[in-house]
C-alpha cells in the first residue's frame, strides 16, 4: 500500500517545481526582451525627504521600444505615456541615441492609500546603440499620444541585398 502522505509530497514538490521552472522562465523573458527597457528613475531629493510613501514607489520601469531601419533610414520609437514633450531631451553622440527626461506625478500625493502603484517617477535616461552610417544632424523627432519617434537618414542608402538560393 502506498503511503498517502509521501505521494501527496511528492505531488506538492512537482508542483513546486514546475511553477519555479515557469517562474524563471518568464523573469528570463523579460530580462532577454527588455534589454536596454528596464529604465532608473530618480526622484529629486526635496520629494524623498518630504514623505516616507515616496519611498515605496517603484524605482524602474520599461519604457518600451522599437528599432528598424529601412533603405533610407533607422527609426527608433519609445514609449514615454504620461509625458509632456518639454520634458524630454534627445540627443545623439558616439553611435548612441540618449533619451532623458523626467516624468512627474500628477497632483499632491498627501493622504492617498495606493493598492497598486506600477508607475515610476523621476529623471532617467535611455541609450540605444545606432548603426555607423547615420546623418545625426539630420534626424527629426516627434511626440505624440505618448510615444517619441526618432527618424535618421542613412548616410547612404542600403537596400536590401537579395541573393540566391542554391
Amino acid at each position: 500500500m502506498k503511503d498517502p502522505i509521501r505521494n501527496l509530497r511528492s505531488e506538492l514538490e512537482r508542483g513546486i517545481s514546475r511553477a519555479w521552472e515557469s517562474l524563471t522562465e518568464g523573469w528570463r523573458e523579460v530580462l532577454i526582451r527588455s534589454s536596454g527597457a528596464l529604465t532608473h528613475f530618480v526622484r529629486a531629493a526635496k520629494r524623498e525627504k518630504s514623505t516616507d510613501t515616496h519611498q515605496e514607489f517603484p524605482q524602474w520601469a520599461l519604457l518600451a521600444g522599437e528599432s528598424w531601419e529601412t533603405a533610407h533610414s533607422v527609426i527608433v520609437k519609445i514609449e514615454m505615456p504620461g509625458m509632456s514633450k518639454e520634458d524630454i531631451d534627445v540627443s545623439i553622440y558616439r553611435g548612441r541615441l540618449r533619451i532623458r527626461g523626467e516624468k512627474r506625478s500628477t497632483g499632491d500625493l498627501q493622504g492617498r492609500l495606493y493598492h497598486l502603484m506600477e508607475r515610476a517617477f523621476g529623471r532617467f535616461e535611455r541609450t540605444i546603440s545606432l548603426p555607423h552610417n547615420i546623418d545625426a544632424a539630420k534626424a527629426e523627432v516627434s511626440y505624440q499620444d505618448g510615444v517619441i519617434t526618432v527618424i535618421m537618414p542613412k548616410t547612404e542608402v542600403t537596400p536590401p541585398t537579395h541573393l540566391p538560393v542554391k
